[in-house]
């Protein structure tokens, strides 16, 4: 249950070459600014309408392609004159625009849970020596069934999706902890080709497990005498991480064992928490360990998930623990959620709001129909036909709303013919125009601009084609 476009797009099983162009249009667009996916693609959708027009008319290819050109920049010019610089430590701002991502989502209603968490998240590993960027894999989200979305929660420290050992009656709770992570086996070595070793006495047999014995305990000696406390093991391919004898030995030492660590982790972990990976039992000193104040086994929904809390010299990242009743939301809630973190980064990386509700479409198209009156030939008719095609964000906005579409259109542009009235948008909780501003609806500068840009030039990518040659 999804209504993000670039999920839907990315689902579809397409087989035309134009269609294959407007998932890839859904994509870039998902990845310079992660939300306006739905609106890209409807816009793109819209141009290359008004373009049949003119191609119907007798107007060459090129000739639309390069008014495009010059309409789509002139068009991000207004927005830029329309925009409202933002202070990025304005936390009320940055929640409204977050809101305004979440409005038009299917967990719209939970938006004041989510958009607070999406705007804390990402001030959080805001990097001060690089304030221009944010790196989203820093926000580790953990879906999590069982509660509402209400019970989301952002955890200052780390959340492991993996359960400690049980196994010898080892500790699930460990306070003043030090964190050791490590990529080697405890457990007997293997050969490393496939072959069989016949003991024939049981004197050998014993001989055999007393040194598997004597091996993993001098490795858990070192381990222990390293200061650790708390074990996480990296999942292991070739043997088996941890056997139960040596579970039994680390439960002994009272160490807590956290195993199947998955490689990708590995470094999200280390940032978090401050230790160093160690590949070999040698190398295991103090200095590579990570320190916290309690390490704890929590039920979760009906799982358990092992939190780390109190992280001394804490990275900058975050945990979100992404709550639901089933599958379907949890999956819809982290969607929406990572669109609402794009929003803000989106923000702190140009820092421009501009008001939403279909107002900048509509104003960027009225000025552009001045504006096309002012030149001549072909470009004047493409410019006014780029201009009339952004009317579809209006309208469609208008459709999904319930309203009227041709009515709330007229009436918009009544309002923004009239100097002044720029923010005036479509208001869907009223069914009617107001100043979008008052209403808190605010979205990134760079979300119009780079819809418009990727719409455009995938259009002329489209103009381009003359023929399409079946390949076998």
């Amino acid at each position: 249950i999804t209504n993000d476009g670039a999920t839907i797009l990315n689902k579809m099983d397409v087989a035309h070459p134009a269609a294959k162009m407007l998932v890839e249009l859904a994509k870039s667009q998902d990845i310079v600014a992660g939300d306006g996916t739905t609106s890209v693609t409807v816009l793109c959708g819209s141009l290359l309408n008004k373009c049949i027009g003119l191609l119907n008319r007798g107007v060459h290819p090129t000739v639309i392609s390069d008014a495009m050109a010059l309409a789509c920049d002139k068009a991000c010019e207004i927005l830029q004159g329309m925009a409202i610089p933002l202070d990025i430590e304005d936390r009320g701002a940055l929640i409204k625009a977050a809101t305004t991502s979440l409005g038009s989502k299917v967990v719209a209603q939970y938006s004041n849970v989510l958009a607070p968490i999406a705007v804390d998240s990402v001030l959080k590993i805001r990097d001060a020596e690089r304030p221009d960027m944010v790196d989203l894999k820093d926000i580790k989200i953990l879906r999590k069934s069982g509660g509402t979305i209400d019970d989301t929660e952002m955890v200052d420290g780390l959340v492991l999706d993996l359960k400690s050992s049980k196994a010898a009656g080892g500790p699930t709770k460990v306070e003043n902890a030090k964190i050791a992570l490590i990529q080697f086996c405890i457990s007997p070595p293997k050969t490393d080709m496939e072959n069989s070793v016949v003991v024939s006495d049981y004197q050998q047999m014993d001989r055999i497990l007393k040194e598997e014995r004597n091996y993993i305990i001098s490795i858990i000696k070192k381990i222990k005498a390293s200061g650790c406390n708390v074990l996480l093991i990296q999942k292991s391919i070739l043997r088996d991480a941890v056997t139960d004898l040596s579970l039994h030995y680390l439960a002994k030492a009272k160490i807590l064992v956290v195993r199947d660590v998955e490689r990708e982790d590995v470094e999200f972990i280390c940032k978090t928490v401050g230790c160093q990976p160690v590949a070999n039992v040698e190398q295991l000193t103090p200095e590579k360990l990570g320190h916290a104040d309690l390490v704890k086994e929590v039920a979760c929904g009906g799982e358990k998930v092992v939190k780390v809390t109190g992280i001394q010299n804490m990275g900058k990242t975050v945990s979100v623990l992404c709550r639901g009743s089933n599958k379907l939301v949890i999956e819809e809630a982290d969607r929406s959620l990572h669109d609402a973190l794009c929003v803000i980064r989106c923000l702190v990386q140009k820092r421009f709001l501009i008001c939403g509700g279909g107002a900048p479409e509509v104003e960027v198209s009225q000025q552009l129909g001045k504006w096309s009156r002012t030149l001549s030939g072909m470009e004047a008719v493409c410019v006014k036909a780029f201009a009339e095609a952004l009317e579809v964000i209006p309208y469609t906005l208008a459709e999904n709303a319930g309203l009227n579409p041709i009515e709330i259109v007229t009436e918009l542009r009544n309002k923004h013919a009239t100097t002044g009235n720029a923010n005036f948008g479509i208001n869907v909780r009223k069914g009617t125009i107001t100043n979008i501003l008052e209403e808190d609806v605010l979205q990134p500068l760079l979300v119009s601009t780079s819809a418009l840009s990727l719409a455009t030039e995938c259009v002329r990518m489209i103009l381009k084609i003359d023929d399409i040659c079946p390949v076998r």
